[in-house]
């Protein structure tokens, strides 16, 4: 990377958030996001969806966050939007402002996907709506036993069609099984979760978190420049053919193969020790 563009990288360590947590471990490689409203089991805002929009987007300036763990204060992860501070707001209001607001919600999962770095969903007791969909939008996802998700927009006389969730989570557990959750707005276990491939781990709430961090530090130990390509992939890939994907996994893959990671690596091997990787 030349230092022009070095240049326009910074560092994340110290950033301040208004409308939730957002710190770092030591050297600024695992940041975690926590959605601080416990009182009310941490509902979104108009004013978290547009921070925590600008943040994903922000992030691939990062020179030191390779990966990101998104968490709940207390015992939930998230309630999903504010009744009080969104669906009341959103009955009263127009097409124009309704759908300027839908946009707006779903440019946030686009912003998570297109975020290079790795996240890791903590989820921990009730993960429901805009909750659901942040959990699902994440790459990893672990949660605590007592974790309860819910695609509930039915209950509210809503389509399940909101964020990407018909597009995102048949992709995750199934046609079958999303379209039961979408339809009927109830409540996936954790166990279930587990089971259907949603929650990638299971750990005890005093740990859960603890746990997430560790595997968030062990990608960001590993080859980050990698594993944003892996990510990169992972969705470019939805929409290819046989042919397409074979084609891109080649580039993508010399494209690893030119980096100093892949040449520190093989001289690691050939010494027997561990490698360092530098993301370039």
């Amino acid at each position: 990377m030349t230092d022009a563009m070095l240049d326009k990288k910074r560092p994340f360590k110290g950033h301040k958030a208004k409308h939730f947590l957002f710190e770092t471990d030591a050297d600024g490689r695992v940041a975690t996001i926590t959605l601080n409203r416990p009182e009310r089991k941490n509902p979104l805002t108009f004013e978290s969806y547009e921070e925590l929009g600008d943040l994903f987007r922000s992030l691939h300036k990062a020179s030191d966050v390779r990966a990101i763990v998104l968490t709940g204060a207390g015992d939930n992860f998230c309630s999903g939007g504010d009744v009080f501070e969104i669906i009341e707001p959103l009955t009263k209001m127009a097409m124009p402002e309704l759908l300027a607001f839908t946009r707006m919600t779903g440019d946030l999962v686009r912003q998570i996907r297109a975020c290079p770095q790795p996240i890791i969903a903590a989820v921990d007791g009730i993960c429901a709506g805009a909750g659901a969909i942040l959990a699902m939008s994440a790459d990893y996802r672990v949660a605590t036993p007592e974790a309860k998700t819910a695609f509930l927009f039915t209950r509210v006389g809503l389509a399940g069609a909101d964020m990407g969730a018909c597009g995102i989570l048949p992709r995750i557990i199934g046609q079958g099984r999303a379209a039961e959750l979408l339809f009927t707005g109830r409540s996936m276990s954790a166990a279930e979760g587990h089971a259907w491939g949603f929650y990638n781990a299971l750990h005890d709430r005093p740990v859960m978190l603890a746990e997430a961090q560790r595997f968030a530090r062990n990608l960001a130990d590993g080859p980050w420049f990698a594993h944003s390509m892996t990510k990169k992939m992972l969705d470019q890939e939805w929409s290819m053919g046989i042919e397409e994907l074979i084609e891109s996994e080649a580039q993508a893959q010399a494209i690893c193969m030119a980096t100093g990671d892949f040449r520190r690596a093989f001289e690691a091997f050939a010494a027997k020790t561990k490698p360092v990787f530098e993301g370039n």
